[in-house]
């Protein structure tokens, strides 16, 4: 089966305008775009036939083609990342059986990640989307936990059925749970990453749904897919010791350069 990535990146981001080209600083030193390191994370995985950045904006296709990357213009009327995928699979012709959407603002996403979310949506004819989860130890827990306290977005939760199928997605931290867990202690919370892997007909049926009150209040793209009946896997992926965090606000660049840092990424 023939896959393609798509790095939707867009410059008009409400909490972080401009987030695609925000910098961030390696282990050794080295800076580089948000947007290339999304990028060279992508390249890294294997199984892919073809990777491209899907934008709107000349300044992050200018900034694109400089380091090399495959370049899709997409128009300014996408509403989100899987309009702009949907969007860019069409201009390419289509062509491809599974469509990966890596975010562009999750440059630590490990490439197993996305090569056992492929695997499992391969392996499920059920389902028409999937994306990967990852059990929360107390670190990222309490990291969640700390932001929505300051009145951040720090990452997104999944709940499941025992067939891996959501139940939902919530930028609330959901399970609720009473305890307080140590650092290196497994939570029953699990952080939902921002990988998408579509089939071509789900794809293409996205943007012709109007977004239903849950996408609306939640801001969660995937929630589409569900409030109109279709199923979304969950392929629960392991860490490996790598640490994981998206760039949501600015002030997520400190904390993912120190974990550049103590990784050793460059």
């Amino acid at each position: 089966m023939s896959v393609l990535i798509a790095i939707p990146a867009r410059y008009a981001s409400t909490r972080y305008p401009g987030k695609p080209l925000a910098t961030l600083k390696g282990a050794t030193g080295e800076v580089k775009s948000l947007i290339q390191r999304s990028y060279e994370a992508a390249t890294e995985v294997k199984g892919v036939d073809r990777v491209v950045v899907a934008t709107d904006d000349d300044r992050i296709r200018q900034a694109a083609e400089a380091f090399g990357a495959e370049v899709v213009m997409t128009s300014e009327d996408c509403a989100n990342g899987t309009e702009r995928c949907a969007e860019a699979f069409d201009n390419l012709g289509g062509g491809f059986d599974i469509v990966v959407n890596l975010q562009g603002d999750a440059p630590l996403t490990p490439a197993w990640f996305v090569e056992e979310l492929v695997e499992g949506l391969r392996r499920d004819p059920m389902a028409e989307v999937a994306t990967p989860v990852l059990r929360c130890d107390g670190r990222a827990l309490n990291g969640f936990l700390e932001d929505r306290k300051a009145g951040r977005v720090g990452g997104t939760t999944a709940v499941f059925t025992k067939d891996r199928h959501a139940l939902y997605f919530s930028k609330e931290v959901v399970p609720f749970t009473s305890e307080t867990y140590a650092d290196d202690a497994e939570t029953p919370v699990f952080h939902h990453v921002g990988v998408y892997a579509y089939r071509p007909s789900a794809l293409g049926a996205y943007p012709r749904w109007n977004a239903g009150p849950l996408e609306s209040l939640e801001g969660l793209e995937q929630l589409r897919f569900m409030e109109h009946g279709h199923k979304v896997l969950c392929v629960e992926v392991e860490a490996r010791g790598r640490q994981f965090w998206e760039l949501n606000n600015p002030e997520d660049v400190p904390r993912i350069e120190a974990m550049m840092a103590e990784m050793g990424t460059p």
